[in-house]
């Protein structure tokens, strides 16, 4: 050939050979191909492309192989070749490719008009592309200008705009000149009539404080004759003071007397014990219901945990999945406990927190705080179900107070006697504590 293979028809040729290298042995490569005998095709393609062609050049023993089996792969192809004619249906690239590796008749023009004709087809593409970006910059520049003359249009419109508004704030700034100088006129009227005022005021103070002090004299001449009158009205009393007494002992000699004649015994009944009223020592936590105090104030549950002898009871899910269901049951117990114990050290009640155990795999491994029970329930069991044993194993007058949001476990306790109160009145209770 008088002239380089052409690119195109050079990656066609060394696709070929990558596609056919891994097919034979190992010993029919030329040393310098044997390293991507492993590869794939594609990284043969890329990798060992300039070793291949270098080798389809200056080995013609490793082409023939090559056009070997390319004529196992296109038959047709290298039929027609060979015979001296080109399917008119053929890639021309492809054709270049085949003769270039077969080497039939006219190889070499074949080779030739293929590159010629990539090279007519990319000037026709870079002529058509050249004439698509003309037309796209001559569009872009008709933009340019059409937005050139609409900026122009809208600069001029500001411009206007801008000195009317000048104008506009000229005339403004007279009239405020105008309004300053009034302005300050008027204040220097005020100025001195402020200063008139405060004269006349310091006068008036000058006078006030001559009067306070003749009132001040006159308060101590008072307090004075004050004084005298009830020292002698003090002296004057003291004889009847001394009358009224012989008259008191008299009676209550007298009184004494008849009581230990009749033999009266001591009154231990007041009026006062006969009305019904509850007694400090006998409070229930249903008396302290009664006060005006809302469901939800954390007032209330300090008042019922300090009822004497108070016994807390909280069921514990129901609280922590109202107050932070977000976090895991072991993190959620961890908290609550916590806030118990605090509660418990504040307000001396005895506390006891119940916790759903039915449905636990395994014993919950766990040192409950100091000044808190903590109880699961049994396999078969509810939560519900202990906080009301817990509730009936009381005492009758015992106050019991039970934390849950639960209706049927407040309908249940409130009939066994005990006080229930809401989840969020506890929890509202800790975030103080």
């Amino acid at each position: 050939m008088d002239r380089p293979l052409p690119e195109g028809v050079r990656r066609r040729v060394v696709g070929i050979a990558a596609d056919a290298l891994g097919t034979l042995p190992l010993g029919e490569l030329p040393a310098g191909l044997r390293p991507y005998a492993r590869f794939t095709p594609a990284r043969r393609a890329r990798y060992a492309a300039t070793a291949l062609a270098a080798a389809l050049e200056a080995e013609p023993l490793f082409r023939l192989r090559i056009a070997e089996r390319l004529r196992l792969g296109q038959p047709d192809l290298v039929r027609a070749l060979e015979g001296g004619t080109v399917p008119p249906a053929a890639d021309p690239m492809d054709v270049a490719a085949a003769a270039y590796l077969v080497r039939s008749a006219g190889w070499s023009r074949l080779v030739a008009e293929a590159g010629e004709e990539v090279e007519r087809a990319d000037a026709e593409g870079a002529a058509a592309e050249a004439v698509r970006l003309a037309e796209k910059l001559q569009g872009e520049l008709l933009a340019l200008r059409a937005s050139a003359r609409a900026d122009a249009d809208r600069l001029r419109g500001e411009v206007d705009a801008a000195r009317r508004e000048s104008e506009a704030l000229r005339k403004k700034l007279r009239s405020l000149e105008s309004d300053t100088r009034r302005a300050e006129a008027a204040t220097r009227k005020v100025t001195a009539e402020l200063e008139a005022a405060r004269a006349t005021a310091q006068a008036e103070r000058g006078s006030a404080e001559a009067e306070t002090r003749r009132l001040r004299h006159r308060v101590t001449e008072v307090e004075s004759a004050l004084e005298a009158s009830r020292r002698n009205a003090r002296e004057g009393r003291s004889v009847e003071d001394m009358r009224l007494r012989l008259l008191l002992d008299t009676v209550l000699n007298a009184a004494q007397g008849l009581q230990r004649e009749l033999a009266l015994p001591v009154a231990r009944i007041r009026p006062a014990d006969l009305v019904e009223a509850v007694a400090p020592g006998a409070a229930s936590p249903h008396d302290v219901a009664r006060r005006a105090l809302a469901e939800d104030d954390p007032a209330l549950l300090d008042q019922l945990l300090a009822l004497p002898q108070v016994h807390l009871l909280v069921d514990g899910y129901n609280v922590t999945k109202t107050g932070y269901p977000m976090l895991p049951l072991e993190q959620q117990r961890i908290r609550l406990l916590g806030g118990l114990s605090m509660l418990a050290a504040q307000s001396g009640a005895e506390v006891t927190c119940v916790f759903d155990g039915q449905d636990l795999d395994t014993p919950v491994i766990m040192a409950p705080p100091r000044g808190v029970r903590v109880r699961f329930s049994r396999t078969g069991q509810t939560a519900d179900e202990l906080i009301r044993q817990l509730v009936r194993a009381e005492p009758v007058g015992r106050p019991v107070v039970v934390v849950s949001s639960d209706r049927e476990v407040a309908d249940g306790v409130r009939r066994a006697g005990a006080r229930p109160v809401s989840s969020a009145l506890l929890l509202k209770r800790l975030v103080r504590t």
